[in-house]
């Protein structure tokens, strides 16, 4: 019996017709161990996983591993992006026991969910030496029947560790305080020892985006004038820009490259690693007026809006880095990859070969099968513009014709808050409407549907349904980040008041007497531990999360309480970011904004006055790190939702902007150039 029929996750129902009998997480399914008296196999992947599908073809569907599996086992299959609890909190004892982590996760776990054997992907066959999977479950279930007061100890003391790695302790044992600008300068030190000054980015293959440190490091260039910061940043996103990590057909990124010059990517495209990395190129013009950030951020913008926007109006979750390769065989990047033949086929002789030099493709190739990833190698000359034109749209009609990867179309809630922030401050930047209203649909999207009358959010839905989830730290604060910035571009200060709703939630029921922020809520099903991660991953931890949306709350409202949550949340950052400043980028950027004030910025004036969206977008296009901006006409309702437009009246009947610290404010100014000039660091 297959109880994933049923089941509302993409990834899930992947699973729905293998021959293992799979249990959801559920009490049940731990119950069912204890009734028969067998371990439990979690298995934690995602839809986008390519080794995720490969395990499931070489093993799940095999019909003897299955009866091994069915006989012995109870197997429980979860999507890592609808529990991430449960992801977090398994991941880090395969990281403690194996030092190293990925998916598929593979743990087994005794009925009472204590774990006591790791890994991740297994082959179907010993290689490279590692196990076969069948080879694993045997001995698992050897040593389950045989030596069950060794399973039962290992298991005790993995738990027993786990649960002494509180981070309580780290931070008592240093000063507890938010970062000085001597600690920001270090993590920039430390970032400039591990920058690729070759490639950009940081570290080797393979090679993640940062777009969370690359915001930290604009907004300390912004802070300092360090003019070290701002090449880090204009280096990385280059290199990404020309790389085949970036779809330069289509837009977009993939997830990452699996070589240090951001060649071949690992080609599934995250809802997340898109909205991070079109705000941070977004941002990057802001600074410098680039051309390429601005083609990049349009081009990921248009991107996420085209491939992932759902008919409610929210945005899928990925899209798969497989598809069929006109064989019938899934192949990774399928969709994706060029020969000069099928150039040759789609465009012609000589485009052929001018597409050929323009995007680095060749004989030899730069992927599998002699293929090449489309780059944008520096040729040195000039391009014809429309000859290039021409040639990109034919591309993509002849790509349009192949097998096209997989959708996860399941919402989650923290990453269409990143989403929301990004699209409304793009379409801002250059006059885009439609993407602050695709913005804006999300965001009613997730009033409506994940959003209940207490104001606690589902972390998913799909097809306008919840899941059976609740939302974890990282929901209540990027939902909150985005509907504050979509409240700064649109002047509706209802989205505020949204926001509030959520950063409440976060204080009652996220938060340590401590200042510390938990992942879960207090009343959250209960695991082997409570997860507590201050760290990025690939998205924002929720903990620097919640401090920069509770920082930017505090600054539009004067509330108090709410900047003293954030300054307390923000200790983690000076006991970390000298050390691994990589893994705390965005608490970093938090950082900056909250020793540059943030600065407030009222601007009132009547709606549709030219001169009220002039000096509005100034405001917007001010680089002092974190500023927030409030849009209001005078005596309007909004002054209710926003109290930072309290009492800021017209300026001699004209439009006016009030540049404020902490609620202190300079004298307003009527002209958008001296707004601009007080907004730049």
């Amino acid at each position: 019996m297959n109880r994933l029929a049923g089941v509302t996750s993409p990834y899930l129902l992947q699973h729905a017709d293998n021959p293992v009998d799979w249990w959801p997480w559920t009490p049940e399914a731990f119950e069912e161990a204890r009734r028969r008296n067998v371990p439990v196999l979690l298995s934690v992947g995602y839809s986008a996983c390519h080794w995720c599908h490969v395990m499931a073809h070489e093993s799940f569907d095999d019909p003897a591993t299955a009866a091994l599996l069915n006989e012995h086992f109870v197997a429980v299959k979860v999507d890592r992006e609808e529990r991430p609890d449960i992801d977090a909190v398994y991941m880090e004892a395969v990281q403690a026991a194996t030092g190293q982590g990925g998916w598929p996760m593979t743990v087994f776990l005794t009925p009472d969910a204590e774990p006591f054997y790791f890994g991740t992907y297994f082959p179907p066959a010993p290689r490279h030496g590692m196990p076969s999977f069948g080879q694993v479950l045997e001995g698992v279930r050897s040593a389950w029947a045989d030596r069950r007061d060794e399973v039962g100890e290992v298991a005790g003391r993995i738990v027993a560790d786990l649960a002494g790695r509180s981070l309580t302790g780290a931070l008592k044992s240093a000063e507890q305080r938010p970062p000085r600008p001597e600690d920001l300068h270090g993590a920039l030190m430390g970032l400039t020892r591990e920058f690729d000054a070759v490639h950009g980015g940081f570290a080797g293959a393979p090679k993640f985006p940062p777009p969370m440190v690359l915001e930290f490091l604009l907004r300390h260039h912004a802070r300092t004038g360090s003019q070290g910061a701002l090449e880090m940043v204009q280096a990385t996103c280059e290199a990404m820009a020309r790389g085949g990590i970036y779809d330069q057909l289509g837009g977009g990124f993939a997830r990452y490259s699996v070589d240090a010059s951001w060649t071949v990517p690992h080609f599934e495209k995250m809802l997340y690693d898109n909205a991070l990395l079109c705000r941070t190129y977004a941002h990057l013009w802001r600074t410098t007026g680039s051309e390429s950030a601005r083609r990049i951020a349009l081009g990921t913008a248009d991107f996420m809006v085209r491939e992932l926007r759902t008919e409610q109006g929210g945005f899928a979750s990925a899209l798969d880095a497989d598809s069929d390769d006109g064989t019938g065989r899934h192949a990774e990047g399928a969709y994706y990859a060029w020969t000069p033949g099928q150039l040759r086929e789609a465009l012609g002789e000589e485009d052929a070969q001018f597409a050929a030099v323009h995007f680095g493709v060749t004989e030899e190739g730069t992927f599998e099968e002699g293929a090449s990833v489309l780059q944008l190698p520096d040729t040195g000359g000039p391009v014809d513009a429309e000859r290039l034109r021409s040639v990109t749209e034919r591309l993509l009609a002849a790509r349009a014709e192949r097998p096209r990867p997989g959708r996860d179309d399941k919402i989650v809630a923290s990453w269409n808050g990143l989403a929301i922030a990004a699209l409304a401050e793009t379409g801002a930047y250059f006059d885009r409407p439609d993407l602050v209203q695709a913005a804006t649909d999300a965001a009613d999207l997730l009033v409506r549907v994940h959003m209940d009358w207490q104001a606690r959010l589902h972390r998913t839905s799909r097809d306008g349904v919840p899941g059976n989830n609740s939302g974890v730290l990282e929901d209540y604060a990027n939902v909150a980040e985005g509907f504050l910035t979509l409240a700064s571009v649109t002047g509706e200060g209802v989205w505020v008041e949204f926001a509030g709703f959520f950063l409440d939630t976060v204080l009652v029921q996220f938060s340590a007497a401590d200042g510390t922020l938990y992942d879960t809520a207090s009343d959250a099903e209960a695991l082997i531990r409570r997860p507590q991660d201050p760290t990025d991953n690939a998205t924002p931890s929720g903990w620097t999360a919640a401090a920069g949306a509770l920082l930017s709350y505090g600054a539009l409202t004067g509330s108090a309480l709410h900047r003293d949550a954030a300054e307390r949340a923000l200790a983690i950052v000076t006991a970390l970011g000298g050390r691994a400043p990589r893994f705390i980028g965005w608490g970093l950027a938090v950082a900056e904004a909250a020793l540059d004030g943030p600065r407030e910025v009222a601007v009132v004036g009547p709606q549709g006055d030219p001169a009220t969206a002039a000096l509005h977008r100034a405001a917007l296009l001010g680089t002092a790190p974190g500023a927030v901006v409030a849009l209001g006409a005078p005596g309007s309702d909004d002054a209710g939702e926003v109290p930072l437009l309290q009492d800021r009246p017209l300026v001699d009947g004209e439009p006016a902007a009030y540049v404020c610290r902490h609620f202190t404010c300079e004298r307003p100014t009527t002209d958008p150039e001296e707004l601009a000039a007080r907004l730049r660091s």
